[in-house]
């Protein structure tokens, strides 16, 4: 079994379903009390946050480099960066370490891919929503993707940032993000892709009137079948 190095903690609240989920795969293909090799770097996230919003994305790719380093030198064999938004560095962080890393948004492509859809509506921070970082991903895979108009991203936004990294759950967020949801179902999408770690915590397959493609658990289960060689 390979080692998983994880750089979590952006936000805490979405790097522990990356734990339960990874551990739970392993245990479901191998049976009995086996579990994960795992290594967890979990990062202080209001320092980030904090470069996030003044625009200081050099910064930010220092400390996650950094941590991608010392996960390779603890061990690890493939790394994931546990956050939609962290992605944008992902080219940089990659050229710093020798072992694999794993893209949230091929893994989201892949399985998108499996069920056959092609329009997708992408939900996620401001950054990703807004940003060609993430989006191009799927779009040189053929993909067509959908975000919310501007008064919905910013809704989508608030959210994540002021709810959910801070473990917040409020019926009124889930029925805002319904609501989105399905207005984004009207211009055509065939799924959403719940592109924010935080974003499963609030909205279940229940919530949405399309098919949700939870990315913690896209992400987490494919560094599981990594590690399985599977």
């Amino acid at each position: 079994m390979k080692t998983i190095g994880l750089i979590g903690g952006m936000s805490w609240e979405s790097t522990i379903p990356y734990y339960s989920v990874i551990n739970k795969y392993v245990g479901s293909k191998l049976g009995g009390l086996h579990s994960a090799k795992i290594i967890l770097y979990s990062v202080e996230f209001y320092e980030l946050e904090k470069y996030m919003s003044a625009g200081e994305w050099d910064r930010i790719t220092e400390i996650l480099a950094d941590a991608a380093v010392k996960l390779e030198k603890a061990g690890a064999d493939v790394i994931l960066i546990c956050t939609n938004t962290m992605h944008k560095l992902f080219p940089v962080i990659r050229e710093k370490i020798s072992v694999p890393m794993i893209h949230i948004a091929d893994a989201t492509a892949d399985e998108l891919e499996r069920h056959g859809f092609k329009r997708a509506a992408l939900l996620g921070t401001k950054y990703t929503m807004t940003e060609d970082f993430y989006k191009s991903r799927l779009t040189d895979r053929g993909f067509e993707v959908l975000i919310p108009e501007e008064k919905d991203i910013e809704i989508v936004n608030r959210v994540i940032f002021e709810e959910l990294c801070c473990g917040i759950i409020k019926d009124s967020s889930r029925e805002a993000y319904s609501e989105i949801i399905a207005k984004l179902k009207e211009k055509g999408a065939e799924a959403v892709i719940l592109g924010c770690t935080e974003i499963g915590i609030l909205i279940k397959q229940e919530d949405s009137v399309l098919p949700a493609f939870d990315t913690t658990i896209i992400h987490a289960e494919s560094a599981a079948r990594f590690a399985l060689d599977a």
